[in-house]
């Protein structure tokens, strides 16, 4: 494991990403291939605007135009061979689902890599924060987000990119830089993380110099309501309408957390991981009851900024109604948690 120690940017980033794109590509090949998609508006209409096509498209997914448009990109060489190597699959979405699925897979397994890096920054050895990525990856969300033609990819990047800088500090400006250029049009809900982003990310990026960046962000999003608004006469007033209308979700959100059916989806989300940090947790308790040595390293691994990150991540689900896949943006604090759980494992069980 010493080709993850800290050193060189390739180490640290690129290697990650491999095996990242690697356990990605093999997870969510089958989604791509034999997803059905008559009953998924989300991912008929990204397709729709990656065409170049946002009529009847919901308001709620209108504007985040970043992911179709670089499936598009990446479709248009594609197409011309797609039929000569899959004669058995007919003309149409097929090459553009291609696209989705190839960058999905690199956008999800960049943020995989920033999981990574903020685990080694947590104090968890290579082989703990390398294992914890999978363990996180293997999540039948990140199946979803890297398979379907879906934006989830970019919004857990921008997420990881902020958490990211919030552990290195200094040196991560970068890292806050594209959370703001892109995070307004990556999803609307990105105002629910700027206060984080400006409180916990200040030691990476100036106030001064993140205003800067996020004003550029907003202005790219003005420009693409406009732009899009004008070609589909739609009203300017749309947005504002939709997202009070999320409020609306907010009780139905907490009833499903509360019903069966929703706890076992919250649980579901980091699946039987979710058990190991509470059994490390009794491990350690109970080790430490029966001996006179200290624990090798506390359980509570929650300090204030991981508490305000997963109370966002609560917001998003809570205005979503779709718990476990909002859930899955806490993956970072969790690939901390995992990783550092991992760490106090090998130490306990070695003694």
């Amino acid at each position: 494991m010493q080709l993850f120690a800290p050193g060189t940017r390739g180490r640290r980033w690129f290697l990650p990403w491999c095996l990242a794109v690697a356990l990605l590509a093999n997870l969510a090949y089958p989604m791509y291939v034999h997803y059905d998609f008559s009953h998924s508006l989300d991912t008929r209409g990204y397709l729709r605007m990656a065409t170049g096509r946002f009529d009847s498209v919901s308001v709620t997914r209108r504007y985040r135009i970043l992911v179709p448009a670089a499936a598009a990109v990446v479709a248009a060489p594609i197409a011309k061979v797609y039929g000569k190597i899959w004669p058995q699959r007919p003309a149409g979405y097929w090459p553009l689902r291609f696209a989705f699925y190839l960058v999905n897979c690199v956008l999800l397994a960049a943020a995989a890599a920033t999981w990574f890096n903020a685990a080694r920054l947590s104090g968890a050895p290579a082989e703990a924060a390398a294992l914890a990525m999978l363990a996180v990856l293997s999540s039948r969300w990140a199946e979803y987000g890297a398979g379907l033609p879906l934006t989830d990819s970019l919004y857990l990047l921008i997420f990881g990119l902020s958490y990211y800088a919030y552990r290195q500090g200094r040196g991560a400006g970068w890292a806050i830089t594209l959370s703001l250029l892109l995070g307004p049009l990556a999803k609307e809900s990105f105002v629910f993380l700027l206060p984080w982003i400006f409180w916990f990310g200040h030691p990476a990026l100036s106030w001064p110099k993140q205003a800067a960046a996020l004003l550029m962000g907003c202005l790219a999003l003005a420009l693409t309501h406009h732009y899009i608004d004008r070609s589909i006469a739609a009203a300017s007033t749309d947005s504002v309408s939709n997202a009070l209308n999320h409020l609306e979700n907010i009780r139905y959100s907490l009833h499903r957390a509360a019903s069966p059916k929703g706890i076992g989806e919250l649980l579901s989300i980091f699946g039987f991981f979710t058990l190991i940090p509470a059994f490390g947790f009794f491990l350690n308790k109970r080790r430490t009851s029966t001996t006179s040595l200290a624990a090798p390293e506390r359980f509570v691994f929650l300090n204030g900024a991981d508490f305000w990150f997963v109370t966002i991540v609560a917001v998003h689900m809570l205005l979503s109604g779709d718990l476990g896949r909002m859930g899955y943006l806490a993956a970072p604090v969790f690939v901390v948690l995992l990783a550092r759980s991992f760490k106090n494992w090998r130490t306990l069980l070695q003694r």
